[in-house]
């Protein structure tokens, strides 16, 4: 029976393929793996006879510490203070603010308009062009206070 024999550049080119797996799937994984078969490959090289289950153990090892660094670095990068915090939380940006209803509160549901834009509201029941006040968003609806509550 003949051994199998698994060589050094094996891990380099599995180390490329992680390489255009992560180019082409999105997210930020496959790119730790990459470096952890590029790494196994120069240590079976270095290391000549290394059998493939300590290859495969030092490809184990090496994966998880590099995918550990890995997602603390993104957390890092994803901490940083952005200079537009609310871009992709539109409905936080109105917290606080008072707007008149367009479309009376009925049963605990009307409308306000905010520029362009009609937002569901929640709230206790009032006419159409009362003041009310953002106190919480919920997805796509605001819960809304009459502001003659909140003063």
């Amino acid at each position: 029976m003949v051994e199998f024999v698994w060589e050094f550049w094996y891990w380099w080119v599995g180390g490329l393929i992680f390489l255009v797996v992560e180019i082409l799937a999105p997210g930020f994984f496959f790119i730790w793996l990459a470096a952890a078969a590029a790494i196994t490959g120069v240590a079976a090289w270095l290391l000549s006879g290394l059998s493939f289950s300590w290859q495969a153990l030092i490809f184990s090892v090496l994966s998880i510490i590099s995918l550990l660094l890995g997602q603390a670095y993104a957390k890092k990068i994803l901490a940083q203070a952005s200079d537009h915090p609310m871009l992709n939380k539109r409905g936080e940006q109105y917290l606080g603010r008072v707007f008149n209803l367009y479309q009376a509160i009925e049963n605990g549901q009307g409308k306000i308009k905010v520029d362009d834009t009609l937002w569901k509201v929640h709230g206790p029941d009032c006419g159409p062009g009362a003041k009310v006040k953002v106190v919480a968003v919920k997805g796509t609806v605001f819960d809304v206070e009459p502001v003659e509550k909140i003063e």
